[in-house]
Order: structure tokens, then sequence, then C-alpha cells
């Protein structure tokens, strides 16, 4: 099979958040319904090692039920740029970054629907806590969120290895660089259910964008940022105390992560609801992009 063509009809764009500092540029995909008023906004953030590709089997189907969805890349991944500097990588920064993009650049001013997938999920946490106003309800998962018992516990385990790996960004880079491919497969192989899922042009996709100068080193900055992002959503849950908006936590049925995400969601948010993609491990929105809608918009409309 080979990789998704982008659809004529969606909008590929790119935003300076600060025109002043060409090194912030964010690359989005946006898809609008067919008919004048949508249902809503749905926003769709990507994990590692992906980028807005990631949502390709996705997006039509969302639009074709009434919504308009965006997808962006972030900072660091996919087309949007990659700062030298390395900083800017903590989830409270990255999140900033789409809130920018959606209500200034793109004047969205109605709360909008999060969606967040592996360090999305992350992200998309970080956003619902300093904008919850703008936010009508967050859906995430498969990910540890740091802060949490589940990360703390879990951080250092066997399966989780890369990220203590990622955190060590140089040396990593070093030892990834030239082979991005192989490692990006060893990802899908290890966390999914059915490997092939994933085409060749898939990957090769994928290794393209990460082999991309700067691309390593801007994804190993986030998980270098994990630690700060622990002490950040620690010190929100004191101050703010946890997350009100409606929330749904969503897994892989056969996902390592399923085990113990309900409990994980529950320290940090009010009455979370747990949800399931069926027939997938990691990958939801790859493995199986119509029951992840499926779930995504049952929770959305309920």
């Amino acid at each position: 099979m080979a990789a998704s063509q982008p659809n004529p009809s969606y909008h590929h764009g790119q935003v300076w958040l600060n025109k002043a500092d060409p090194e912030i540029r964010i690359h989005y995909v946006e898809a609008l319904p067919t008919s004048q008023s949508a249902k809503g906004t749905i926003v769709l953030v990507h994990g590692f090692p992906e980028t807005s590709y990631q949502f390709r089997h996705v997006m039509q189907l969302v639009v074709d039920a009434g919504y308009r969805v965006i997808a962006p890349d972030q900072r660091g991944a996919g087309y949007s740029s990659k700062p030298e500097d390395g900083t800017g990588f903590t989830k409270d920064i990255l999140s900033k970054d789409i809130h920018d993009l959606v209500t200034t650049h793109l004047g969205i001013k109605d709360p909008v629907h999060l969606v967040g997938h592996d360090t999305g999920g992350m992200l998309t946490h970080a956003y619902v806590v300093q904008f919850p106003n703008d936010v009508a309800s967050i859906t995430w998962g498969e990910c540890p969120l740091p802060g949490t018992q589940h990360y703390h516990a879990t951080k250092n385990s066997p399966t989780l290895w890369h990220f203590t790996f990622h955190a060590q960004s140089d040396i990593a880079e070093a030892l990834v660089a030239g082979r991005e491919k192989l490692y990006i497969k060893s990802f899908y192989d290890r966390l999914s259910q059915n490997p092939h899922f994933l085409s060749q042009d898939d990957l090769d996709y994928y290794a393209v964008q990460y082999a991309t100068p700067g691309a390593l080193r801007c994804s190993f900055k986030i998980y270098k940022a994990f630690e700060a992002d622990a002490a950040q959503n620690e010190a929100w849950l004191r101050e703010k105390g946890k997350v009100k908006v409606r929330n749904m936590v969503l897994s892989g049925d056969r996902s390592f992560i399923r085990e113990g995400a309900l409990a994980m969601a529950r320290e940090m948010y009010e009455d979370p609801v747990e949800g399931t993609v069926e027939n997938c491990g990691h990958w939801l929105a790859e493995e199986n992009p119509e029951d992840f809608v499926k779930k995504v918009l049952r929770f959305i409309e309920s």
C-alpha cells in the first residue's frame, strides 16, 4: 500500500508565531466540512516518531462527520521549524504554540476539542490546564503523563527504555542519525498489534521527516523535558486542582499502557471517561482509524 497522498481539498499552511523570530514556524493541515456550519473544531496532536501525517486516515472521516479539523506539526517536527538552540520543548511552551496557532492565527474563538496521542497527549494536557475556557473537551492517552504516580512508577521500566535514552539527547542523536528508518520501524513493530498497517512508503515518509536536520535533536529534547514537565504538572495540580473540562483517556485494547490509564487520569482530571480502540496496540489512529474516530466522536457528542 502506497503512502497516503495529501487530499487536494485540505489546506496546508505555515505561520510564524512571532514574525520577529523565524525560528518558530508551525506547519499545519486543515480540512473543512462541506456544509457551511461546522459542528465544532477538532485539533489533532501527534506523538513520536510521527507528525501530522499520523492522522492521514482519520481526517476525512472527521470532516465527513461535520467537523473542522486542524492537525499541526509540533515545533521541531514535520515541516515545522527546528530551533537551533534546542529550547522551548517543555509541554507548556509546545501547547502555547498550538494555542497561538488556533486562536490568534486561525482566529478560532469557540472552544475546541483536543485529541492528543503519545507525547501529544502530554501537550494537550498542558493546553487544557493553561487555557481551560478555550477547550470544549480533551481526549488524550497512550502516554504516562509526567507528574502522575503512573509516570514515576513506569518511566524507568524496560518497556519505556527510550525515555532515558532520548533524555541523553546528544548521544541519542549521534547513535540514531543515519539509521532513522530502522529506529522508527522498531517502535512500530514493538508497540503495534498489526505491524502490517504501516506500508513501506509510510515508513519511508517518517524516516525522511526525522532525517531532516534538527528533527532528531528536537524530538529528543521533548523527552529530556519530561522531568520539568512533571514538576510543572504537579505544581499546576496543587495550584489549580484537577482539570474540570470534559475528558476521556483513550487507549488501544491491546496496548501495554491501557492498564492503569484510568487511575492515572483520575490523578489529574475530574470524572474522566475511559475509552478503548479495538484491535490495536499503541498506534490508535493508524492501526484502526475507523474505530478511533468512532470512539472520539461518540465521546464528543455524548
